[in-house]
């Protein structure tokens, strides 16, 4: 009972704090950037004028608002404004999943490093072996031997953030098990796996949420440059990365096949982290009055 009437005025706290994050103008300029970032991915095949890879050689480099190509064509007459869109969704995906695979192998990982000592050093070590890499240098290494194609490099770009994510959670453990509410669930003999499950891990999932929202920017740039790399998302399937890749070889004669790539991946970028630093903001009991 009195870890129940513990964890209560953080839940009230956590709700107050979420409402804060619509008084952040910065954050709902994420979040409206976010919207508009998700509907075009999730409705591409309902919003793309054409297939992705379908080729007009008739109409190669065809200027933005040329009648029926908003966006205009690149090299090969395939619409600019139709591979945006699908490129966008597969940033999106392969995001999601590096987010997914960090969050279910890192969180537990930084729960059972947190509250048993002895794992902690085996943990912090696994840790300190992977972020002794750069992130795209075992990004790079990774997808080169796995392969390219979506899955492949978004299983790679997570096991290069489960180091991070799982450096979250620990913190947050190791701060959170030494709590008046923790301590009141070992007095009523309560299991070390129902402390985690039931009163560690929900008080830890707005810094695990938080932290995700840096993981998916960082996810998609990385998809960018492994597929502009060849090492990602392999042609002819639509990428942002493969489509900048294409074009710098076009850069200064026909610009527009290279800046539209580049400015949608800013505005998933700057939706992330615009929607991410109001969201810390936001959840941050320190700056909550």
């Amino acid at each position: 009972m009195t870890a129940v009437v513990e964890t209560a005025p953080i839940v009230r706290v956590r709700g107050r704090s979420l409402r804060k994050l619509w008084r952040n103008p910065m954050g709902v300029l994420g979040g409206v950037l976010l919207l508009i970032v998700i509907v075009a991915g999730v409705f591409a095949p309902l919003l793309a004028p054409y297939a992705p890879a379908e080729v007009h050689f008739s109409t190669p480099f065809q200027q933005p608002g040329t009648v029926g190509f908003a966006l205009g064509t690149d090299d090969l007459g395939r619409d600019i404004l139709s591979r945006v869109l699908f490129g966008t969704r597969a940033s999106l995906e392969v995001g999601a999943l590096s987010v997914l695979f960090a969050v279910v192998v890192g969180v537990p990982l930084g729960l059972l490093a947190g509250y048993w000592r002895w794992l902690d050093a085996l943990v912090s070590r696994l840790t300190d072996v992977l972020l002794a890499f750069p992130f795209l240098v075992l990004a790079v290494g990774l997808a080169a031997i796995n392969g390219g194609g979506l899955t492949n490099a978004a299983i790679a770009l997570g096991i290069a953030q489960v180091p991070i994510m799982t450096r979250v959670v620990r913190a947050e453990t190791l701060r959170l098990k030494e709590n008046d509410f923790i301590l009141a669930a070992h007095t009523m003999h309560a299991g070390p796996w129902r402390i985690l499950g039931q009163h560690i891990l929900p008080n830890a999932l707005s810094s695990v949420i938080v932290q995700a929202t840096v993981i998916m920017p960082t996810a998609v740039l990385g998809e960018a440059i492994l597929s502009f790399l060849g090492l990602g998302i392999q042609p002819p399937s639509p990428s942002l990365g493969i489509m900048l890749s294409d074009a710098q070889q076009y850069l200064f004669r026909t610009p527009w096949p290279g800046v539209f790539p580049g400015v949608a991946l800013a505005l998933i970028c700057l939706g992330f982290n615009l929607f991410g630093d109001a969201l810390r903001d936001a959840l941050d009991p320190k700056t909550s009055r």
